[in-house]
């Protein structure tokens, strides 16, 4: 209870996208949650993506998409760098960095030897939970009202989808590849496809309170299958101890002999217990008895 109520009033949280070869500052994407949300120094962190890479199928699906991170202090010294995945975050002074999402942003793009030129990349809504994306390069006049151009379409960071000023189909492309296309009499090749990371960052104190109270339960489950037994009895003057589970109390009283016990656990064993410690019991047989009252009346 106690870490619920700590991470609902003191944690940070917030989502952030960068492309490639950018950067932001922690304390501009975190925003708290509570009012016991307190930043620490570590939110003046500047983080540079370095690098987005995607992994793939044999069919082309996507695998795994990973984010390569440099952390930079107010210096401008490194600190810290680690690729990222899903499943593999980036913790560092308090705070969490999650691989949580992707798109792309541009296209490189040379024409005619011309460029490279950067293409802003557009999300394009599709049904399904698939992506794509779309950009598009105006050719002629581009300030008129009609203007055409170079369709160019892609669902990763594979592969181009190229089409005409007159929306036909003409080829597909790898980018790096750096084999031109030739469209309505223009050279064009694809140079690159610029990837952009989302990120998910939070910083969660309650998460150490939480831990320590599963901990603690999961101490005491343990300690709760341990048997323990307690065997009480009044017929001698000494103490005996089996197993360090079952105890036992003696005091003489004449002939009789009254057995009591309890067990938390193991209580089908509990009776053979019992059994073997009454067995350890010396008898007192009559003629002690006459030996014992003949020393009292004397």
């Amino acid at each position: 209870m106690a870490g619920a109520t700590l991470s609902a009033t003191g944690s940070f949280r917030g989502s952030v996208t960068v492309p490639q070869g950018l950067n932001f500052v922690v304390g501009d994407v975190l925003g708290p949650s509570g009012f016991l949300s307190t930043p620490t120094e570590a939110f003046n962190t500047e983080v540079h993506v370095n690098r987005f890479y995607m992994d793939y199928y044999d069919g082309g699906d996507i695998k795994q998409f990973h984010t390569d991170l440099s952390l930079f202090d107010l210096n401008g010294k490194e600190v810290m760098r680690k690729t990222i995945s899903v499943n593999d975050p980036l913790r560092y002074g308090g705070i969490t960095m999650y691989q949580t999402d992707w798109s792309i942003s541009a296209l490189q793009v040379r024409k005619d030897d011309e460029g490279p030129f950067n293409l802003a990349m557009a999300p394009l809504k599709i049904s399904g939970d698939n992506k794509l994306y779309g950009t598009f390069l105006p050719v002629g006049d581009v300030n008129s009202p009609n203007v055409k151009g170079i369709s160019m379409l892609a669902r990763d960071l594979q592969s181009i989808v190229l089409y005409d000023q007159e929306g036909k189909f003409v080829g597909v492309r790898r980018p790096n590849s750096k084999l031109p296309i030739d469209i309505d009499g223009m050279k064009i090749i694809i140079e690159d496809a610029i990837g952009s990371s989302g990120l998910e960052l939070k910083t969660d104190p309650g998460v150490p309170v939480v831990y320590a109270g599963f901990g603690a339960l999961m101490l005491t489950t343990c300690l709760s299958y341990l048997s323990h037994s307690q065997l009480i009895a009044s017929f001698c003057v000494h103490f005996v101890s089996y197993s360090g589970k079952s105890k036992i109390w003696a005091l003489q009283d004449g002939t009789a002999v009254i057995v009591g016990g309890k067990t938390n656990r193991a209580k089908a064993e509990f009776q053979y217990e019992i059994d073997f410690l009454l067995d350890k019991v010396p008898e007192i047989v009559e003629s002690s008895l006459s030996k014992q009252s003949d020393v009292a009346s004397g």
